[in-house]
């Protein structure tokens, strides 16, 4: 396998260690090599709409910081994978920009040629390792658990310059779900928003549309897995807030998919941080263990 430059971004770091320690952990037993560089910083993504002039060239330092250690980004946050992809399919593209670009990396004395690619985790494994290779090095299938997809926005939009899936029907989450022997299951709603986006300007707009996908799934699953951090952040982290909200109980748990395959591979809960993870998973771990 080759080697990646890991793009952690602002939220892992902070609020989602369980998101990084269990990709370490799955990378390294399924060889892939991730590499740490200092030097790289927030994505841009945040500042967009208040001045894309910056955020391009904050996209483009950490593009330039990658080329300079001949590598390719790995992502986990799909924010960061989206906007990082599209500032970088801008720039090879449209040689005026990348002109203009590379003048203002100059003052820092950087330059961006344009050779690196950028990947979400989960596309890496996807794409470069496979479903077939991942149920090969699957030790403790999770067979009969039943797992509802949250793809996202960022993860499969905008699709323009993804143009890997269609994002009215995504189905790579679902077949590495299925990779490790749980089952993906359908269900109402499965392409909606988690919300996030508006969660600092609007929160109960933010946390009904949280509510509605938990709705949809609160019968249908033993858990929800998904791919971003700030999706977490909705359905996770302040799922008690939404059941206090509106006077529900969903009691979900919310693995990151790392986490979830951690397991098919044999690592312990604690290995992929799961006591971190704010809905607790002792039923289902009872039930993975009960098998």
């Amino acid at each position: 396998m080759k080697e990646y430059a890991l793009f952690l971004g602002c939220t892992v770091p902070v609020r989602a260690l369980n998101y990084e320690i269990s990709t370490r952990k799955v990378a390294d037993a399924l060889g892939i090599k991730l590499i740490d560089l200092e030097d790289f910083s927030c994505c841009g993504f945040t500042i967009r709409s208040i001045n894309y002039n910056a955020s391009l060239i904050m996209a483009a330092r950490s593009l330039a910081i990658a080329e300079e250690n001949k590598l390719d980004i790995c992502t986990l946050c799909s924010a960061c994978t989206s906007f990082l992809t599209e500032v970088n399919k801008e720039i090879k593209e449209d040689n005026k920009l990348k002109k203009r670009v590379n003048e203002d990396l100059g003052s820092i004395g950087r330059t961006y040629n344009g050779t690196v690619e950028v990947k979400h985790f989960a596309r890496i494994l996807y794409d470069e390792l496979g479903t077939d290779k991942i149920r090969e090095k699957v030790i403790n299938p999770l067979s009969g658990l039943k797992i509802a997809a949250h793809y996202g926005c960022h993860y499969i939009k905008p699709s323009e310059i993804y143009n890997f899936e269609n994002p009215e029907a995504p189905f790579t989450l679902d077949e590495l779900i299925e990779a490790t022997g749980a089952i993906s299951v359908d269900y109402e709603n499965k392409n909606l928003c988690c919300g996030g986006g508006i969660l600092g300007i609007d929160e109960d707009t933010a946390l009904k549309m949280s509510k509605v996908k938990l709705e949809s799934i609160k019968d249908n699953a033993d858990a929800m897995v998904l791919v971003c951090p700030f999706c977490d952040i909705m359905y996770d982290i302040n799922q008690k807030r939404i059941e206090m909200r509106f006077e529900e109980n969903y009691n979900i748990p919310v693995l990151y998919y790392p986490q979830l395959l951690g397991l098919a591979l044999g690592f312990n809960p604690r290995e992929l941080g799961l006591e971190m993870n704010r809905v607790r998973t002792t039923k289902l771990l009872e039930k993975i263990t009960e098998r």
